[in-house]
């Protein structure tokens, strides 16, 4: 499987159905030219289109993998999804980011770009800058010291 691939995938499934979606991390921090070994799709989603992501993504060949994660005391909630190649056992994981009061603001600042011949919603710098900061790992410290540097150039 190719991730990215298997986003595309996702992501044209999510504007076929009309389901509203933001990327956020490892690959949108690739979008920012920040390119990173990832081996997980992330997706914000609002809680409201939860059912209707599931079963769109199940069509593509991935199932749920456990109950939905909540971290942070509830401010970041996960539900996980999984795709594995029947051939070569490869999993992808695909992880469905819920709006929370705490990352609506992530959420609202979401934008458009160009990707692969069509449109791809991705979480803004500043929205990043919000999710990693709940998260707080070293790698997340160093992207927003970069998404930080890349928001300051766009205002310039």
């Amino acid at each position: 499987m190719r991730i990215i691939d298997e986003l595309a995938a996702v992501t044209a499934k999510l504007d076929e159905e009309e389901i509203p979606y933001a990327l956020c991390g490892g690959l949108a921090m690739a979008v920012y030219a920040m390119p990173r070994a990832t081996l997980d799709i992330d997706l914000m989603i609002e809680m409201g289109s939860l059912f209707r992501v599931g079963r769109a993504v199940q069509g593509l060949g991935f199932a749920p993998t456990a109950a939905p994660m909540e971290f942070q005391g509830g401010k970041v909630r996960i539900v996980r999804f999984c795709k594995i190649d029947r051939e070569s056992g490869e999993e992808l994981v695909l992880d469905l980011l819920v709006v929370t009061p705490e990352t609506q603001g992530a959420w609202e600042g979401r934008r458009k770009v160009q990707w692969a011949g069509g449109e791809l919603s991705v979480v803004s710098p500043e929205g990043l800058v919000v999710l990693k900061s709940l998260r707080g790992s070293g790698q997340d410290k160093d992207d927003i010291d970069y998404l930080r540097s890349i928001s300051h150039e766009e205002t310039d």
